[in-house]
């Protein structure tokens, strides 16, 4: 989960929260002719922290406060040949894009961890064969996942609150045509993206998240218990062009 600490408490935001967000994105970008498959790459966007259970597990730092998820301990090897796994049931599209970014996110565990090398070494196989059966070249599978952390990116700036002020630009990443973007705020509040790579020139995306006043907790089910119960709001960002 993503944590974010105010002056009364915790506001929480579900990783699977993030994604949806993430998937709001991708939906307005301006693909031209590069579709990279839409429909089934934000259906991957959207699921592609499932594998984050907030209900499961160690939840609380050392203190007794939530836990974000930048905190979180690496996930074992075999929940992530599983979350790799159950997204083959939404087809092998989705689960190329799912496979592709969970060798991202643990490139740097396989040099020292034979098992997690093993692991990346098998995903890594996989995405050749579902990419051949495709009928796709590896160009053409990256754009696709590199347009996917385009978007989730920009979702753990707005979800992190980490819009600088000022107006001063922020860089996300690069795009999946290789340019690079940045997003910034206006003078009027809105927000902005250089250059602009959308196919509208102003829409609002929305996340909800948790709010907690209670600082430190005892344990786990406590904490869980405390969110169930916790008075929720929906977080909106309006995206404009700065014409």
């Amino acid at each position: 989960m993503i944590v974010n600490l105010q002056a009364d408490g915790w506001e929480i935001i579900y990783h699977r929260a993030h994604a949806l967000l993430a998937a709001q994105i991708a939906g307005h970008w301006n693909f031209g002719k590069q579709t990279y498959r839409l429909y089934e790459t934000i259906a991957a966007i959207a699921h592609h922290d499932h594998l984050e259970k907030e209900w499961e597990g160690d939840q609380l730092t050392e203190a007794g406060a939530p836990l974000d998820f930048t905190l979180e301990k690496e996930p074992a090897v075999d929940k992530l040949r599983q979350h790799a796994d159950e997204a083959l049931y939404q087809g092998r599209w989705v689960a190329m894009l799912i496979s592709m970014h969970l060798c991202f996110l643990n490139q740097g565990q396989g040099e020292d961890d034979s098992e997690m090398a093993d692991f990346l070494k098998e995903q890594r196989r996989r995405q050749a064969q579902w990419q051949a059966e495709l009928e796709i070249s590896p160009e053409e599978a990256e754009k696709a996942y590199t347009f996917m952390r385009w978007c989730d990116r920009l979702s753990l700036i707005l979800s992190q609150r980490q819009i600088p002020a000022a107006g001063r630009k922020l860089e996300i990443t690069a795009g999946p045509d290789g340019q690079p973007y940045s997003v910034y705020q206006l003078d009027c509040g809105d927000l902005s993206v250089t250059p602009w790579p959308f196919s509208c020139e102003k829409f609002t995306v929305k996340v909800d998240a948790c709010y907690v006043s209670q600082l430190q907790f005892g344990s786990n089910d406590e904490l869980t218990q405390a969110l169930q119960k916790a008075p929720r709001k929906s977080l909106s960002w309006t995206l404009k062009t700065s014409d």
